[in-house]
């Protein structure tokens, strides 16, 4: 009889330390899925979904004074404490330099404008030269990256009035660049009509200063920082794009949708100004595996709201921005989610 009991306490012992040994590498498995910090355990316990363990994404933004980055950067922050993937972000050259670092095996996330990315996709204006690039798709829209055209000028009132006139159209073959063409050339202009400078925002905004430029484009989010410095000391307009103008883009470009800039977005800025707008989009390596990226996809789209609260471009995200104006296929794993949202989206 004592031998029977000690047989069966020592099966009991055993499997009570089986339990606790179990338990701990559960622990050591999620600490791991959400990066090291204790956040990213606490949040797989809760129940979050959570990629494979271990997994390890770069992800390309653009320059550091740019919403690029800083949004990236708190993204990344949503995405390895929800999803269990530690993202590293870096600062790039931009839409352009994201998806030919995703192409070329470097980055497996980046932030990218619209029609950029449709650029790469079709091998057409930015990438003619590249030829087309498939080795992205799109995990979702995050914002609006309005197209505005900046002057000091009143008597600067339409697209067309910038004949003859020093206007800065971003470097060339950016996305800014395009942005403008497209502009001037459903006003009737070509680069040749105007006196092309090639600058930057901050470059832009002293040359308007300095009374060097006429009038600038800056394609971004709005409010954009380097207009808000230019209005704390200047009055400055927005030009409007819109009527036969904006029609004539959207329907030769479909990535464009209309926007109004509301009034006191910028000081001085007393009515909504009507304009044209691309959209900041995540994209990811068509090799990235289904279930990382359903799982990050999930941890930005559900956590909009907290995000909101730590960059203003996050009340911007929502299933509707997400899923409209894609001219690229989703990733399996984005259009997985949505599907559980009740938006079909097309895949390749």
């Amino acid at each position: 009889m004592k031998k029977f009991l000690s047989v069966i306490m020592a099966a009991a012992l055993a499997v009570s330390m089986a339990a606790c040994s179990s338990s701990g590498d559960t622990n050591s498995t999620t600490a791991a899925a959400g990066s090291s910090d204790a956040a990213g355990s606490s949040d797989a316990a809760e129940g979050e979904t959570v990629a494979p363990t271990g997994v390890k994404m770069t992800m390309g933004t653009g320059g550091t004074s740019g919403t690029y980055y800083a949004f990236g950067g708190v993204l990344s922050q949503y995405i390895k404490n929800k999803a269990g993937i530690d993202v590293t972000v870096v600062a790039t050259d931009g839409s352009k330099a994201d998806i030919q670092g995703i192409d070329a095996g470097d980055y497996q996330l980046g932030t990218v404008q619209s029609d950029v990315m449709a650029y790469a996709w079709d091998g057409v204006k930015a990438f003619a030269d590249d030829g087309a690039l498939d080795t992205f798709r799109v995990v979702g829209g995050l914002y609006a990256e309005t197209v505005q055209l900046v002057t000091l000028n009143p008597d600067i009132k339409t697209p067309a009035d910038l004949k003859g006139k020093a206007v800065s159209i971003g470097a060339p073959g950016s996305g800014v660049y395009f942005n403008a063409m497209d502009v001037l050339g459903a006003a009737g202009l070509t680069e040749n009509d105007i006196k092309a400078q090639y600058l930057s925002f901050a470059d832009s905004a002293e040359g308007l200063k300095d009374g060097k430029i006429d009038a600038a484009f800056l394609v971004a989010g709005a409010p954009t920082p380097a207009i808000t410095e230019l209005a704390t000391s200047n009055q400055i307009y927005l030009v409007p794009i819109e009527g036969d103008t904006a029609k004539a883009i959207i329907d030769e470009c479909p990535y464009y949708t209309e926007l109004a800039i509301p009034a006191g977005t910028y000081s001085g800025q007393d009515e909504d100004v009507n304009t044209i707008t691309v959209k900041a989009t995540l994209i990811v390596s068509a090799d990235a595996d289904e279930d990382s990226v359903y799982a990050l996809t999930k941890a930005i789209y559900e956590n909009a709201d907290a995000i909101a609260t730590e960059h203003s471009k996050g009340a911007e995200l929502s299933i509707e921005n997400a899923t409209s104006g894609m001219t690229a296929p989703f990733h399996k794993g984005a259009a997985k989610y949505f599907e559980e949202q009740g938006v079909t989206v097309e895949t390749e």
